[in-house]
């Protein structure tokens, strides 16, 4: 079984676009896909509830008041939210195959990507260098001060963005359809996919690996 996590302590960072989007690209891949929401605003589940039937299934299943592992599926995904307890984070940490960290270019998602690296630094997976952590810039509109601050902030604590996603309306648009750039065919959607190549290189050994 293939499974990652999308995960920060900073609110609004983009998790569940990036779960959904994960979720949206292993299903395209012909895998049976989880997609396990750990949020009580229950967005990511909601997404799979407006999922249109023709597209390829990703089933939500809803963790958000009770953590336990997925299992019997060929890959999960988990959204977790800003606010889940250390204890069931270290859990998750010790449950999957990848650890996704989306950041948004701004002082306080910094602050708040600190603290939690701080946190799961002390997890064995993580210690011991055996759960990779791909941290993803989200949100970044063009060659802007904040993006290059983004950049420059990502390499100074030794985990630069494996991949930079542009600020687009596509994705909430899209979300609002309960589908992904994943699903779509048009030139917009395959222009906008360029920017997810990176991480999907990172994770397609787990493809490989199952």
């Amino acid at each position: 079984m293939i499974a990652v996590a999308v995960a920060n302590i900073k609110g609004g960072s983009g998790k569940t676009t990036l779960a959904t989007h994960l979720a949206a690209w292993l299903a395209n891949n012909g895998l049976s896909v989880v997609l396990a929401d750990l949020d009580r605003q229950r967005s990511a589940l909601a997404w799979t509830e407006r999922r249109p039937a023709e597209l390829p299934a990703v089933r939500g299943i809803d963790l958000s008041r009770d953590w336990a592992p997925v299992e019997g599926v060929a890959a999960v995904v988990y959204d977790i939210p800003a606010a889940m307890k250390r204890k069931d984070l270290e859990e998750v940490a010790s449950q999957v195959d990848a650890l996704i960290l989306p950041v948004l270019p701004s002082a306080f998602d910094e602050d708040g990507t600190l603290r939690f690296l701080d946190l799961v630094s002390e997890f064995k997976p993580i210690r011991k260098h055996r759960l990779p952590v791909f941290a993803v810039a989200n949100r970044v509109r063009g060659r802007t001060v904040a993006g290059r601050r983004l950049d420059t902030f990502l390499e100074e604590i030794h985990l630069p963005a494996i991949a930079t996603l542009r600020d687009a309306a596509a994705y909430a648009a899209l979300a609002g359809a309960g589908r992904t750039l994943f699903d779509e065919t048009d030139t917009r959607s395959r222009d906008l996919l360029q920017d997810w190549q990176p991480l999907l290189q990172a994770l397609q050994p787990l493809l490989s690996k199952r």
